[in-house]
Formats: structure tokens, sequence, C-alpha cells
């Protein structure tokens, strides 16, 4: 292993902060100090960071080269004014937060104390677990930083094993947005799919449903609109009206969710010219929200 070179403190060891922090270990940078308070916190730096103890905030800073600021994005602000008001950084410090939602406007109070500012959040669900470090191995990583520390941001994530992709300040909460409408609506979708075909009376619904929903997530990615496939995308009204009588019977929000994504299906096939104008209006009007 190559010798140290950032003494790393991580303030938040939740399943974010435990797997960068560790990953930044791999590659020979040396956690030295952590601040953890829940069970699972404590727990997860017991396991990955053995000999780093756990102090409280101020001292993680005064230990680091580096401080990762892995909290819940709520907490963020109030902990960098925190740091600001009691003077915890110093002039050279690294100040890491890996929030989605944030660039570095949000680390400003500590910037101008003379901190160097860095975004870097890992486009991948992490469970807390070493194994995860492996997760991030081609893993993109959003990254926002001042120009002048662009390339050590990118050597960051290189090191820890990502891909780093930069993303605009201004366009942070769009670029979170468009992450959490994807991977988090994805899940709901499918544990309701997998409900569904439960109650249909199939025994193993996630063997049922992966090759399809592998094979679509696929073919999305590399065609976009162009890879619809269905009853809507061939505009059959009469299908589409079954399923939603049939979703009904089972929950009427189900139902609506179903109604909603078609109608957005619908709309975007028109405009990808996969749908044919002249059979759209039937399937538009059963897919009219019922409410009005």
């Amino acid at each position: 292993m190559p010798e140290a070179r950032l003494a790393v403190g991580v303030v938040g060891v939740g399943r974010a902060g435990a797997v960068l922090g560790a990953a930044l270990d791999r590659v020979g940078h040396r956690v030295v100090a952590v601040h953890a308070t829940s069970p699972a916190s404590l727990d997860r730096a017991s396991r990955l960071f053995p000999d780093a103890p756990v102090v409280p905030v101020p001292e993680v800073f005064a230990r680091s080269d580096l401080v990762l600021l892995t909290v819940p994005d709520d907490v963020l602000p109030g902990l960098v004014a925190q740091a600001a008001d009691e003077g915890w950084v110093r002039p050279g410090q690294f100040i890491v937060h890996c929030s989605g939602r944030y660039g570095i406007t949000q680390l400003g109070p500590l910037t101008e104390c003379g901190a160097l500012p860095l975004a870097l959040h890992p486009v991948m669900t992490l469970t807390g677990r070493i194994e995860d470090v492996d997760r991030l191995v081609g893993c993109p990583f959003g990254v926002t930083a001042p120009e002048s520390l662009q390339t050590v941001a990118a050597a960051l994530v290189v090191e820890m094993g990502g891909e780093p992709m930069f993303v605009l300040e201004e366009r942070r909460p769009l670029y979170h947005a468009a992450l959490a409408h994807s991977a988090n609506h994805m899940i709901t979708l499918v544990a309701e799919a997998m409900d569904l075909l439960s109650l249909a009376g199939v025994e193993r619904p996630d063997r049922m449903l992966g090759p399809l929903l592998g094979a679509a997530l696929d073919n999305a990615l590399a065609h976009g609109d162009r890879a619809l496939t269905g009853p809507v995308s061939r505009g059959d009204a009469g299908t589409v009206a079954t399923h939603l009588s049939e979703l009904a019977d089972v929950s009427e929000a189900i139902a609506e969710s179903y109604r909603s994504l078609a109608r957005r299906t619908a709309d975007r096939a028109l405009a990808a010219g996969t749908l044919d104008p002249a059979v759209a209006e039937r399937l538009l009007g059963v897919l009219a929200d019922r409410r009005a």
C-alpha cells in the first residue's frame, strides 16, 4: 500500500461516509478520526475503521487534512454554519460532502475560512459494508468543485475507482431529482409489480421480472423513447382499459399511478413518433384523469 498522503476524518459514518472513507483508506489515505452517534454508525466505525478513534466533531476537524461531511442533507447547512462560527476549519483543509442535492455553495462559510470545498456524490446505492468499496469501481460521481480544484476532485474520485462527471452548481438540484426519479421510483414500481404478480399466482415474480426488466433498462439506456413497447406505444386502448380496471380492484392508488405513467408514456411515444396519432385519441380518452 502506498504511503498515506491525507489524514481523513469522517463526520457521520452512515452508508456513504463509511464506504467513501474506506475507499480513501484503501488507496493510501488514512482515516484518523470519526464522529458517530447512532448504534448503526458506531458499528460501522468499529468494523471499517478499527484504528480510528470516535471523537467529537471539532476533534475530527482538528486531526484531518480532508473532512468528509457525510450527514443528512437537512443537517449539512447547520453543521457548516457551526463549524465556521466556532473556527473548526483551517486554511487549505479539504471539506468534502457527498450530497446529491447540494453543490459547493452550501460549503460557502467554510470556503470563506480558507477551506477547499468539494462535492463528490457517488451515483450508487450503498449499504455501508466493506464490499461496497468494490462497487465504486466504474461508478459515476457527480462532481462539483471550483475550477481550480476540479483536477483534485477528479483525482480523488479516480483513486476511489469512480468516474468523475462534472455537474454545474446551479443544476445540482435538477441532477439529483433526475437520479431520485429514476432509481427510487423504479424500486417502487418493481416492488408493486412483484406484489401484483404474487396476487396473480406467480410463485417467483422476481424470476419472471428479472429478464424483462434487465432488457427494458438496457434498451432504454441505449435507445431512449424508441425502446418503448407495450400497449400504450401501440395505442391499444382496450388493453389499457382492462389493466386500469384490474388494478383498481386491487388498489386505486396503484391504478392512478399506472394511469399517470401511461399518460407520460403516451406523450413521449407521440413525440418520438412511435405512437400513431390516429390511434392515440381513444387511448388518451381511456387515460383521462377520472377525477376531472
